[in-house]
């Protein structure tokens, strides 16, 4: 019975030294030198290396989505609202608002030229784009390209279109009287200031309408300016002096006789003397004639008024009696006292008509 019971008691023993020998292989202690299983003497295996990486996040900003609306209170162009509008309502608003016509007044005639016409162009989609982004109630510039040649060249177009000679007064016989046709004032369009203004309707999106200036071309001859025409008579003997188409004075005269005629036509007083010398003419009457001195013994009298008739003028006579007769040798008599009051009247240049 106490041999049963050793027995029983080293069973146990046993059992218990197993059991934990088991626990000690099978988890080391970070103390634990060595293990001991066959006598031999093994350093334990070295801990693991752990590795820390070390990640730095950065805060993203969240994209938000570009709005569909143009923001509250936005304008192109200075005055166009467009704010609210989405962008394809937005340049539609602005084409139409670029497209208004330029209205261009001269007198009582309107005209009116399309930006197209003008060869200008607008950057609607750039404005667009930066309407999109700006802030609330601000403004964006409509940029436009507006070539000065093709403003220059539509108003030139206009110049030939409104321009206007100016028309002289004329100066002809009706009737053995004088007409004068009646002058006409020209014009001349101002082209560089429409030039200017139109540009500057395209660039600014002004409508307003623009007048055109012209310049005032003043006839150089009319009606008023006409002044003395003398018409001769030949057939009556009659020497008239008309200011423009009115009758001044009349006088007698003394005209060519058949062999020498007074010639007929249109001239003009070219030379004018005081106390003149008479000098012999190239013609069989006068071969053997001097020149004769200023006095009384002279034909031309004291006053001598050539015309652009070769070797005839009016002049005085000391011959009286000799006035109202076609006697002379071509020329115009006229008596001393008369013609001295015509030479103070008429200047060098102006007309005269002898009729038949």
């Amino acid at each position: 019975m106490r041999r049963s019971l050793s027995f029983a008691l080293l069973v146990a023993c046993l059992a218990a030294g197993v059991l934990s020998a088991g626990l000690l292989v099978g988890t080391p202690s970070a103390d634990a030198q060595e293990v001991t299983t066959t006598g031999t003497t093994t350093a334990p295996p070295p801990p693991p290396t752990t590795t820390t990486t070390t990640t730095t996040t950065t805060p993203t900003t969240p994209t938000l989505p570009r709005p569909t609306t143009i923001a509250a209170g936005v304008t192109v162009g200075g005055e166009l609202l467009v704010g609210g509008l989405s962008p394809a309502a937005a340049t539609a608003v602005i084409k139409d608002f670029f497209a208004r016509p330029v209205t261009l007044q001269l007198g009582k005639v309107s005209l009116r030229a399309t930006p197209k016409q003008l060869g200008a162009a607008a950057y609607v989609g750039d404005a667009v784009k930066r309407a999109r982004i700006v802030r609330p109630g601000a403004n964006v510039p409509l940029k436009v390209a507006a070539p000065l040649p093709r403003i220059e060249r539509y108003v030139a177009a206009l110049g030939r279109r409104f321009d206007r000679t100016a028309v002289d007064s004329q100066l002809s016989l009706r009737n053995g009287k004088p007409f004068v046709t009646e002058e006409r004032v020209g014009r001349r369009l101002r082209q560089a200031s429409a030039v200017r203004a139109v540009f500057r309707s395209l660039k600014t999106h002004t409508r307003e309408p623009i007048v055109l200036r012209t310049d005032t071309l003043v006839p150089e001859t009319t009606r008023a300016s006409i002044g003395d025409v003398i018409v001769i008579r030949r057939g009556s003997n009659k020497l008239n002096l008309y200011d423009g188409m009115k009758l001044r004075r009349t006088f007698g005269v003394a005209t060519g006789e058949s062999r020498y005629p007074t010639p007929l036509g249109s001239f003009e007083i070219v030379v004018k003397w005081r106390n003149p010398w008479w000098y012999p003419p190239q013609s069989d009457w006068a071969k053997d004639a001097k020149p004769i001195p200023p006095g009384p013994g002279n034909p031309l009298g004291t006053r001598w008024m050539g015309i652009s008739s070769p070797a005839v003028g009016i002049h005085g006579t000391p011959d009286p009696a000799s006035i109202g007769y076609s006697v002379s040798h071509g020329c115009i008599r006229m008596l001393i006292p008369e013609v001295e009051w015509l030479f103070n009247q008429v200047d060098v240049g102006t007309p005269v008509y002898i009729v038949q």
